[in-house]
């Protein structure tokens, strides 16, 4: 991903933020100061995680207009249209996100390229795996002379089979995201009660105490207790550790690529730090 303007402004607020924390709280109260580190590092990661989003959104919505170019490619060809025409005659309808590279395919042709080659830089410049796939196929009808109308048909076909299995999955996965999202989040509950309504319990508690033999006589030596401090550490680790694979599990249940899981690990990740400071700064 290409950085932008907008991604450094995210990166220099929490780069700021940062600062601001390190520079009055980072001696006087360390819990605040790692509160605003986890603001800071969502400052910056906003950016990127809305692009991802815009991404996800802009891949479904070239998967439908490109479906539709197909399907009136197809229908074009029938006729008895050569596709090198057809593709021209179509140049000037909307096709969303993809009107400007159909736009850019049909100049192509009309310059002489030839059609192979224009698809294929067609295929490049959008960038999207079931388009690449799809002209692949196209290309190769082309070149061979074959049926081209029967492929076209064929394709359209398929892309139409391949995003109905998506929605079809999508939906019958979504309470298994939601479900995902609601144990984590109670988990973050359960760590938070034992974390200070059950450790500050054992607080008054002795150490267990362990036994060092000697050559010549038996001492006993008193085992530090535990610091409540350290294993509420521990607690922080689980839960960004915990938060960043469940992200990872959810995105490839609910979209089928750890890529999408990556959106939500950085969610459940910044949300399980935030509340976890946020609980150490309140209650101490």
């Amino acid at each position: 991903m290409a950085l932008n303007k907008v991604h450094w402004i995210g990166i220099a607020v929490g780069v700021i933020i940062l600062a601001v924390g390190a520079l009055f709280f980072l001696r006087d109260n360390l819990n605040l100061f790692l509160f605003l580190t986890g603001i800071a590092f969502l400052a910056a990661l906003l950016p990127f995680l809305i692009d991802l989003a815009i991404e996800s959104k802009k891949d479904e919505e070239i998967n439908e207009m490109f479906l539709e170019f197909t399907r009136n490619l197809a229908e074009s060809v029938n006729t008895g249209t050569p596709i090198s025409k057809s593709i021209v005659n179509m140049s000037n309808k909307n096709y969303g996100v993809l009107s400007e590279h159909i736009k850019k395919l049909s100049n192509q042709i009309e310059l002489g390229i030839p059609v192979h080659m224009a698809l294929k830089n067609f295929a490049n410049d959008v960038d999207n795996e079931v388009i690449s796939r799809a002209i692949a196929l196209i290309m190769e009808a082309e070149r061979a002379g074959g049926e081209i109308d029967y492929i076209l048909e064929s394709t359209a076909k398929s892309i139409s089979e391949v995003e109905k299995i998506k929605k079809e999955r999508k939906s019958a996965v979504y309470g298994l995201v939601v479900q995902g999202y609601i144990i984590f989040f109670v988990f973050i509950g359960i760590m938070l009660v034992m974390q200070y309504k059950i450790l500050p319990l054992t607080s008054g508690l002795q150490g267990i105490s362990g036994f060092s033999m000697t050559s010549l006589t038996q001492e006993t030596k008193p085992v530090t207790q535990m610091s409540i401090q350290s294993i509420s550490n521990q607690f922080l680790y689980l839960l960004v550790v915990q938060g960043f694979f469940a992200g990872l599990i959810i995105g490839k249940l609910g979209e089928g690529n750890i890529k999408a899981g990556l959106k939500h690990s950085a969610i459940l990740t910044i949300a399980s730090f935030l509340i976890a400071t946020g609980a150490r700064t309140i209650f101490g």
